[in-house]
């Protein structure tokens, strides 16, 4: 599940588990542009919301993932990848488990990959635009 991005969320992932199953591999899903039309959890509230996952015994958190601005402007996408690879080390620091940086898409891939993502999301490069 690559979309966690509130405490709401986790809980009713988490209460939803059947107990015969191992723990649900959760990313937090980050408003790293900030923009008011992206889903996410506001980079400041992260560490709450990774503390809040990291209690709930049916969930695992393996990482963070995000969307940045919808642009070709290499800048911006270097900019935004960059802060959340910043991001992902600091909660490692804290949960060295975690091992999932998921950005980046095809056309963007190669800015993300250069920063660290580990998962990248490829679906118009396989199976064409929308």
């Amino acid at each position: 599940m690559h979309t966690v991005s509130r405490d709401k969320i986790a809980q009713r992932l988490n209460d939803q588990r059947p107990s015969n199953k191992p723990p649900l591999n959760v990313c937090i899903q980050v408003n790293i542009s900030q923009e008011d039309s992206k889903s996410g959890v506001n980079v400041n509230d992260v560490a709450t919301l990774a503390r809040v996952i990291s209690q709930l015994p049916n969930l695992r958190l393996r990482g963070l993932m995000a969307i940045p601005t919808a642009t070709d402007d290499t800048r911006t996408q270097q900019q935004e990848f960059a802060s959340l690879k910043s991001l992902y080390d600091q909660l490692q620091q804290q949960y060295p488990y975690i091992d999932t940086l998921s950005m980046g898409m095809s056309g963007d891939l190669d800015i993300a990959i250069a920063n660290g993502s580990t998962m990248v999301r490829i679906g118009s490069a396989i199976f064409g635009e929308r």
